[in-house]
Protein backbone atom coordinates (compact mmCIF):
# COMPACT_ATOMS: atom_id res chain seq x y z
CA UNK A 1 0.00 0.00 0.00
CA UNK A 2 1.47 3.52 -0.90
CA UNK A 3 2.08 6.38 1.79
CA UNK A 4 1.73 10.05 1.12
CA UNK A 5 4.62 12.28 2.26
CA UNK A 6 2.43 14.61 3.57
CA UNK A 7 -0.17 14.62 6.29
CA UNK A 8 -1.01 15.82 9.93
CA UNK A 9 -1.42 14.03 13.75
CA UNK A 10 -2.22 15.20 16.33
CA UNK A 11 -3.09 13.98 20.40
CA UNK A 12 -3.23 15.18 23.57
CA UNK A 13 -2.85 14.31 27.12
CA UNK A 14 -4.56 15.24 30.51
CA UNK A 15 -3.11 14.63 33.82
CA UNK A 16 -3.25 15.76 37.29
CA UNK A 17 -0.07 17.90 37.00
CA UNK A 18 0.63 18.52 33.29
CA UNK A 19 -1.43 18.50 30.31
CA UNK A 20 0.33 18.27 26.71
CA UNK A 21 -0.68 17.91 22.98
CA UNK A 22 1.82 16.76 19.80
CA UNK A 23 1.04 18.21 16.63
CA UNK A 24 2.75 16.36 13.71
CA UNK A 25 3.26 18.02 10.04
CA UNK A 26 4.26 16.16 7.47
CA UNK A 27 5.90 17.46 4.05
CA UNK A 28 7.76 16.23 1.14
CA UNK A 29 11.64 15.42 1.24
CA UNK A 30 13.88 12.65 -0.23
CA UNK A 31 14.89 11.47 2.67
CA UNK A 32 13.44 11.99 6.49
CA UNK A 33 13.90 15.22 8.24
CA UNK A 34 12.57 15.64 12.04
CA UNK A 35 12.35 18.82 13.82
CA UNK A 36 11.12 19.58 17.20
CA UNK A 37 9.44 22.74 18.66
CA UNK A 38 9.49 22.66 21.89
CA UNK A 39 9.48 24.71 25.52
CA UNK A 40 12.75 24.61 27.60
CA UNK A 41 13.72 21.76 28.81
CA UNK A 42 11.65 19.03 26.64
CA UNK A 43 13.87 20.93 23.68
CA UNK A 44 16.09 18.22 24.80
CA UNK A 45 14.07 15.26 23.82
CA UNK A 46 14.91 15.94 19.88
CA UNK A 47 17.08 13.02 19.74
CA UNK A 48 14.35 10.47 21.90
CA UNK A 49 11.58 11.91 19.35
CA UNK A 50 13.65 11.24 16.08
CA UNK A 51 14.28 7.22 17.21
CA UNK A 52 10.56 6.52 17.84
CA UNK A 53 9.77 8.27 14.13
CA UNK A 54 12.23 6.34 12.32
CA UNK A 55 10.52 2.88 13.41
CA UNK A 56 7.54 4.01 11.51
CA UNK A 57 8.38 6.93 8.82
CA UNK A 58 10.93 6.58 6.30
CA UNK A 59 11.09 9.58 3.90
CA UNK A 60 9.71 13.43 4.46
CA UNK A 61 10.22 16.18 6.46
CA UNK A 62 8.39 15.80 9.67
CA UNK A 63 7.77 18.54 11.93
CA UNK A 64 6.94 17.87 15.49
CA UNK A 65 5.51 20.34 17.81
CA UNK A 66 5.33 19.75 21.56
CA UNK A 67 3.34 21.93 24.04
CA UNK A 68 3.48 21.20 27.58
CA UNK A 69 1.64 22.81 30.47
CA UNK A 70 2.64 22.01 33.90
CA UNK A 71 0.61 22.59 37.30
CA UNK A 72 3.16 24.80 39.32
CA UNK A 73 4.05 22.91 42.95
CA UNK A 74 6.60 24.92 45.63
CA UNK A 75 9.25 22.21 44.62
CA UNK A 76 9.30 24.34 41.04
CA UNK A 77 10.80 27.52 43.27
CA UNK A 78 14.31 26.95 44.53
CA UNK A 79 17.06 29.32 45.32
CA UNK A 80 20.29 27.75 45.87
CA UNK A 81 21.21 28.37 49.24
CA UNK A 82 24.60 27.68 49.06
CA UNK A 83 25.30 30.31 45.76
CA UNK A 84 23.19 32.50 47.23
CA UNK A 85 25.14 32.52 50.72
CA UNK A 86 28.82 32.41 49.06
CA UNK A 87 27.40 35.55 46.91
CA UNK A 88 26.26 37.36 49.74
CA UNK A 89 29.82 36.55 51.94
CA UNK A 90 32.25 37.97 49.06
CA UNK A 91 29.85 41.38 48.77
CA UNK A 92 30.15 41.89 52.82
CA UNK A 93 33.89 41.34 52.27
CA UNK A 94 34.20 43.49 49.62
CA UNK A 95 32.01 46.36 50.94
CA UNK A 96 33.85 46.03 54.41
CA UNK A 97 38.03 46.72 52.58
CA UNK A 98 35.75 49.21 50.54
CA UNK A 99 33.94 50.88 53.26
CA UNK A 100 30.94 50.78 51.84
CA UNK A 101 28.02 50.76 53.78
CA UNK A 102 26.48 47.20 54.04
CA UNK A 103 22.62 47.50 53.11
CA UNK A 104 21.14 44.05 53.53
CA UNK A 105 17.81 44.02 51.23
CA UNK A 106 19.44 45.78 48.69
CA UNK A 107 22.01 43.28 48.49
CA UNK A 108 19.98 40.11 48.93
CA UNK A 109 17.98 41.42 45.79
CA UNK A 110 20.90 41.60 43.72
CA UNK A 111 22.19 38.88 44.82
CA UNK A 112 19.60 37.04 43.61
CA UNK A 113 19.71 37.68 39.77
CA UNK A 114 23.48 36.03 39.80
CA UNK A 115 24.25 32.95 38.23
CA UNK A 116 23.44 30.28 39.48
CA UNK A 117 21.28 31.36 42.24
CA UNK A 118 18.22 30.19 40.87
CA UNK A 119 18.15 27.19 38.49
CA UNK A 120 16.89 27.71 34.97
CA UNK A 121 14.48 25.93 33.02
CA UNK A 122 17.44 23.67 31.84
CA UNK A 123 18.51 22.71 34.95
CA UNK A 124 15.38 20.55 35.87
CA UNK A 125 16.13 18.05 33.14
CA UNK A 126 15.76 15.99 35.51
CA UNK A 127 11.66 15.71 35.25
CA UNK A 128 12.53 14.89 31.69
CA UNK A 129 13.20 11.45 32.57
CA UNK A 130 9.90 11.12 34.29
CA UNK A 131 7.93 12.27 31.71
CA UNK A 132 9.03 10.68 28.72
CA UNK A 133 7.26 7.75 28.88
CA UNK A 134 3.96 9.93 28.68
CA UNK A 135 5.19 11.86 25.84
CA UNK A 136 6.42 8.63 24.19
CA UNK A 137 2.62 7.37 24.28
CA UNK A 138 1.25 11.00 22.72
CA UNK A 139 3.57 10.88 20.38
CA UNK A 140 2.68 7.56 18.86
CA UNK A 141 -0.71 8.28 18.87
CA UNK A 142 0.14 11.46 16.85
CA UNK A 143 1.80 9.44 14.51
CA UNK A 144 -0.80 6.57 14.05
CA UNK A 145 -3.22 9.94 13.16
CA UNK A 146 -0.80 10.72 10.52
CA UNK A 147 -0.21 7.63 8.81
CA UNK A 148 -4.18 6.94 8.86
CA UNK A 149 -4.11 10.24 7.25
CA UNK A 150 -1.19 9.08 4.61
CA UNK A 151 -2.81 6.08 3.88
CA UNK A 152 -5.82 7.27 2.84
CA UNK A 153 -4.01 9.90 0.68
CA UNK A 154 -1.56 7.01 -0.16
CA UNK A 155 -4.90 4.79 -1.81
CA UNK A 156 -6.46 8.03 -3.52
CA UNK A 157 -2.98 8.31 -5.11
CA UNK A 158 -2.75 4.79 -6.37
CA UNK A 159 -5.66 5.12 -7.95
CA UNK A 160 -4.67 7.98 -10.12
CA UNK A 161 -1.49 6.18 -10.57
CA UNK A 162 -3.14 3.01 -12.01
CA UNK A 163 -5.37 5.24 -14.31
CA UNK A 164 -2.86 6.89 -15.43
CA UNK A 165 -0.57 3.84 -16.26
CA UNK A 166 -3.44 2.32 -18.10
CA UNK A 167 -3.80 5.29 -20.35
CA UNK A 168 -0.17 4.81 -21.29
CA UNK A 169 -1.17 0.66 -21.97
CA UNK A 170 -3.69 2.46 -24.36
CA UNK A 171 -1.07 4.86 -26.28
CA UNK A 172 1.19 2.22 -26.37
CA UNK A 173 -1.03 -0.41 -27.91
CA UNK A 174 -1.73 1.70 -30.61
CA UNK A 175 2.12 2.63 -31.33
CA UNK A 176 2.63 -1.54 -31.27
CA UNK A 177 -0.12 -2.12 -34.12
CA UNK A 178 1.49 0.72 -36.15
CA UNK A 179 5.16 -0.85 -35.65
CA UNK A 180 5.57 -3.12 -38.28
CA UNK A 181 3.33 -0.88 -41.35
CA UNK A 182 5.87 2.25 -40.30
CA UNK A 183 9.19 -0.30 -40.99
CA UNK A 184 7.72 -1.17 -44.38
CA UNK A 185 6.76 2.16 -45.13
CA UNK A 186 10.42 3.83 -44.33
CA UNK A 187 11.72 0.78 -45.89
CA UNK A 188 9.74 1.41 -49.49
CA UNK A 189 10.34 5.64 -48.88
CA UNK A 190 14.11 4.94 -48.87
CA UNK A 191 14.18 2.65 -51.18
CA UNK A 192 12.76 4.39 -53.90
CA UNK A 193 14.41 7.38 -53.06
CA UNK A 194 18.22 6.03 -52.97
CA UNK A 195 16.64 4.02 -56.83
CA UNK A 196 15.40 7.48 -58.11
CA UNK A 197 18.86 9.14 -56.60
CA UNK A 198 21.47 6.46 -58.17
CA UNK A 199 19.03 6.71 -61.69
CA UNK A 200 19.95 10.69 -61.62
CA UNK A 201 22.97 9.96 -61.47
CA UNK A 202 23.28 6.95 -64.23
CA UNK A 203 25.05 4.66 -61.71
CA UNK A 204 23.67 0.56 -61.75
CA UNK A 205 23.87 -1.12 -58.55
CA UNK A 206 23.10 -4.91 -57.88
CA UNK A 207 19.02 -4.78 -56.82
CA UNK A 208 19.77 -7.63 -54.19
CA UNK A 209 22.45 -5.07 -52.52
CA UNK A 210 20.47 -2.57 -52.31
CA UNK A 211 17.34 -4.03 -51.08
CA UNK A 212 20.37 -5.21 -48.33
CA UNK A 213 21.62 -2.38 -47.48
CA UNK A 214 18.16 -0.22 -47.46
CA UNK A 215 16.73 -2.95 -45.31
CA UNK A 216 20.05 -2.52 -42.50
CA UNK A 217 19.33 1.25 -42.35
CA UNK A 218 15.22 0.62 -42.41
CA UNK A 219 16.40 -1.13 -39.01
CA UNK A 220 17.55 1.62 -37.50
CA UNK A 221 13.96 2.89 -36.96
CA UNK A 222 12.72 -0.45 -35.51
CA UNK A 223 11.23 0.40 -32.14
CA UNK A 224 10.06 -2.77 -31.46
CA UNK A 225 12.49 -3.64 -28.63
CA UNK A 226 11.47 -0.03 -26.90
CA UNK A 227 7.96 -0.78 -27.30
CA UNK A 228 8.41 -4.25 -25.07
CA UNK A 229 10.33 -2.19 -22.99
CA UNK A 230 8.20 0.32 -21.84
CA UNK A 231 5.31 -2.38 -21.48
CA UNK A 232 7.62 -4.01 -19.14
CA UNK A 233 8.20 -1.04 -17.26
CA UNK A 234 4.36 -0.44 -17.15
CA UNK A 235 3.66 -3.92 -15.42
CA UNK A 236 6.61 -3.45 -13.10
CA UNK A 237 5.30 0.03 -12.15
CA UNK A 238 2.27 -1.87 -10.71
CA UNK A 239 3.95 -4.22 -8.68
CA UNK A 240 6.43 -1.35 -7.38
CA UNK A 241 3.27 0.21 -5.97
CA UNK A 242 2.65 -2.99 -3.52
CA UNK A 243 6.04 -2.64 -2.35
CA UNK A 244 6.20 -2.48 1.33
CA UNK A 245 9.56 -1.04 1.82
CA UNK A 246 9.17 2.92 1.10
CA UNK A 247 8.37 2.23 -3.08
CA UNK A 248 8.64 5.95 -3.82
CA UNK A 249 12.19 6.12 -5.08
CA UNK A 250 12.44 2.75 -7.01
CA UNK A 251 9.15 4.35 -8.93
CA UNK A 252 10.62 7.50 -9.23
CA UNK A 253 13.90 5.87 -10.91
CA UNK A 254 11.35 3.56 -13.19
CA UNK A 255 9.40 6.63 -14.36
CA UNK A 256 12.85 7.84 -15.65
CA UNK A 257 13.26 4.95 -17.46
CA UNK A 258 10.07 4.85 -19.15
CA UNK A 259 10.26 9.00 -20.41
CA UNK A 260 13.80 7.51 -21.68
CA UNK A 261 11.72 4.72 -23.48
CA UNK A 262 9.18 6.99 -24.32
CA UNK A 263 12.04 9.21 -26.25
CA UNK A 264 13.74 6.88 -27.81
CA UNK A 265 10.65 6.11 -29.53
CA UNK A 266 9.75 9.48 -30.55
CA UNK A 267 12.86 9.84 -32.03
CA UNK A 268 13.46 6.79 -33.87
CA UNK A 269 9.92 5.90 -35.11
CA UNK A 270 9.70 8.95 -37.76
CA UNK A 271 5.65 8.85 -37.72
CA UNK A 272 3.35 11.67 -37.50
CA UNK A 273 1.09 8.84 -36.26
CA UNK A 274 3.54 7.35 -33.60
CA UNK A 275 4.58 11.19 -32.46
CA UNK A 276 1.23 12.07 -31.41
CA UNK A 277 1.16 9.05 -29.13
CA UNK A 278 4.47 9.12 -27.38
CA UNK A 279 3.72 13.24 -27.18
CA UNK A 280 0.54 11.87 -24.72
CA UNK A 281 2.44 9.19 -23.18
CA UNK A 282 4.95 11.77 -22.17
CA UNK A 283 2.61 14.09 -20.60
CA UNK A 284 0.95 11.03 -18.87
CA UNK A 285 4.44 10.59 -17.47
CA UNK A 286 4.64 13.90 -16.10
CA UNK A 287 1.68 13.79 -14.11
CA UNK A 288 3.00 10.37 -12.70
CA UNK A 289 6.32 11.73 -11.93
CA UNK A 290 4.93 14.73 -9.67
CA UNK A 291 2.22 12.35 -7.74
CA UNK A 292 5.41 9.85 -6.95
CA UNK A 293 6.93 12.61 -5.67
CA UNK A 294 4.83 12.30 -2.83
CA UNK A 295 5.34 8.52 -2.12
CA UNK A 296 6.72 7.82 0.94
Amino acid sequence: MLLSMTGYGDARWQGDAMSLSIELRALNNRYLKVSLRAPDPYHLLEAEFEKVVRRLVKRGTLQIQLRVERQASPHDFRINGVALSSYVQQIRSISAQMGLVDQGAVMLSQALTLPGVIPEAAAQGGKLHDDWPVIEKVLLQAIEQLQTMRREEGRSMAQELLALRDNISKHLAVIRERTPEVVTAFRDRLHDRVKNLLGQMDVVLDKDHLIREVSIFAERCDIAEEVVRLATHLSHFEELMKDQDSPGRKLEFLTQEMFREANTIGSKASDVGISREVVEIKGTLEKIRELVQNVE
